[in-house]
């Protein structure tokens, strides 16, 4: 999934080490859409990728991440994790912003067919007929 945006936050790097010995990382940040009405975005970079995307506050980008729901103690907590991160196209519509889609015009009149001004009107008889007919137009 992708979402295009400004970095509004970038929280303090958490780092330790795991229970198996190894050494962690990891960078927080919030961003935020460029819809008509904006929406923030807490997500992370873990690892590696904490060295490998170093994002600064007012950056434009698009980022590209994961999405995971966890249970705790009965509580169910979602996390974003980025996994790419790259600098917006500021020129085009962002991803997921109101950027409407086109659509062709058109015509602004058809012609109306023609009629054919010589033929008889139907009698009362013939449209009696067709309503008792057993043809259904489906």
């Amino acid at each position: 999934m992708e979402v295009t945006g400004k970095i509004t936050h970038k929280l303090p790097l958490q780092s330790g080490t795991s229970q198996a010995g190894k050494q962690w990382s990891k960078q927080e940040y919030v961003l935020e859409t460029v819809d008509p009405y904006p929406k923030k975005v807490h997500f992370d970079f873990f690892g590696e990728r904490v060295n490998q995307y170093p994002l600064e506050v007012g950056q434009m980008i698009t980022l590209s991440f994961d999405i995971e729901s966890r249970e705790y103690n009965g509580k169910w907590y979602t996390n974003i994790r980025g996994w790419k991160a790259e600098a917006a196209n500021q020129n085009a519509p962002a991803q997921g912003a109101a950027a409407q889609p086109q659509y062709q015009q058109a015509p602004a009149s058809q012609p109306a067919p023609p009629q054919d001004n010589d033929a008889p009107a139907p009698s009362a008889e013939n449209l009696q007929e067709k309503e008792n007919s057993d043809d259904l137009p489906f």
